[in-house]
């Protein structure tokens, strides 16, 4: 009976001491919302409402009533630079810099926002120059990205390799697909200037680097080809079908031409007919298709088409079959045939682009590396409408 009697004399208590608590919570916020500048609130209201425009006003306002707010100068360049403004940006993170008093770590994160804002501005010089100073801070590996992406763009592909490698190092993921594709772009720099020896050696560490890039095994080939050893250079080539299927597209045409040029066409076209019958492509058709008409003949050619018409029924196939039906088409419908054959066509040019798995950017021709996000190796060697039929 006692023990009740306390629980009922604590409860009043207990909420006592809670209304209390309560209380002073409140005054806290109610003190600390009143130390914050009304533009503040009105800036935050702005972003959440998706105006930028008003929000950068209203931060303006802050920074003039209190130059030392350090957090609004951040907050006003990320806008600048977000809106393209980036002159402003680099002004608003420079007067940030300028300041003697501000604490260290403000000094290397206003570091970085200036070398974001440069890069942002196309000024890769003073981007790199300012993240070149950021390496050893906190900053350290977004820092290195950065620079990775300046080298990417500048076509300084040996330092490159050496800020990947150095990404590697520190734990930030791994880098050998990169590093391979770089040591490929310096090898197909070697081609161009006829330098096959030079180009050989590095797609070596291309391979070495990552056993499965395909890229770094064409290369190989067309640097064999360049030597003059044809036969090399095929059996380089056959030896993308071990590492991905769907790219033997790619070297189709360089495997036809070395099988002419070696004087065995037919083993040429039947090594492509068993490519087409386990990976079908649309651009492997071409070269096969008129590997065939030369070979075998129109009504050979005309068989090949309709069996890949029937497995993979696209407008892209149908586009080929009708080619090949305006080879021979009696004069009475061969002007009809004509204009169907030419209003598929001019649908099917929208449907013959490869398009990036990571951004969606569509080309008309293959891209190691994404002309829209500049990722590698993000393009699937098939057009799209045999993807959207596959899938």
């Amino acid at each position: 009976m006692e023990l009740e009697i306390w629980w009922l004399l604590g409860i009043p208590l207990f909420f006592a001491l809670g209304w209390i608590a309560a209380r002073v919570d409140i005054k806290q916020l109610v003190s600390e919302s009143r130390t914050l500048p009304r533009g503040y609130f009105k800036g935050l209201n702005f972003l959440l409402n998706e105006q930028p425009d008003k929000a950068i006003d209203a931060f303006i306002e802050i920074v003039k009533l209190d130059p030392e707010t350090a957090d609004m100068h951040f907050a006003l360049g990320n806008l600048f630079r977000r809106r393209g403004e980036t002159e402003r940006a680099i002004r608003v993170h420079q007067n940030l810099l300028s300041r003697p008093d501000l604490p260290q770590e403000q000094q290397v994160h206003a570091q970085y926002e200036l070398g974001m804002d440069y890069l942002k501005a196309g000024l890769l010089d003073r981007a790199e120059e300012t993240f070149n100073r950021l390496v050893d801070t906190q900053y350290g590996v977004q820092a290195r990205r950065a620079l990775l992406e300046i080298f990417q763009r500048e076509k300084e592909w040996d330092r490159a390799i050496e800020s990947a490698r150095g990404l590697q190092e520190s734990g930030a993921g791994a880098r050998q697909k990169e590093i391979s594709q770089f040591h490929c772009e310096l090898a197909h720099d070697a081609l161009v200037h006829m330098k096959p020896d030079e180009a050989l050696a590095l797609l070596d560490k291309a391979l070495q680097t990552d056993r499965n890039s395909v890229r770094a095994t064409i290369l190989t080939g067309d640097a064999l080809l360049s030597k003059g050893d044809v036969e090399g250079a095929l059996l380089a080539w056959r030896r993308v079908e071990q590492q991905s299927v769907p790219h033997v597209a790619l070297v189709a045409q360089r495997l036809m031409d070395g099988y002419r040029a070696v004087g065995r066409p037919q083993e040429g076209v039947n090594l492509l007919r068993s490519y087409l019958a386990e990976a079908s492509s649309i651009d492997l058709i071409e070269v096969v298709f008129k590997a065939v008409v030369e070979l075998d003949g129109t009504d050979a050619a005309k068989k090949l088409v309709v069996e890949e018409l029937r497995r993979n029924p696209t407008l892209l196939g149908l586009d080929k079959l009708l080619e090949v039906r305006l080879m021979d088409a009696p004069k009475e419908i061969w002007e009809e045939l004509s204009m169907v054959k030419n209003l598929v066509h001019g649908y099917t040019a929208k449907l013959a682009r490869y398009q990036c798995s990571h951004c969606g950017f569509k080309a008309r021709q293959f891209y190691w590396q994404c002309p829209g996000c500049s990722r590698w190796e993000t393009y699937p060697p098939r057009r799209t409408e045999e993807l959207n039929v596959m899938n």
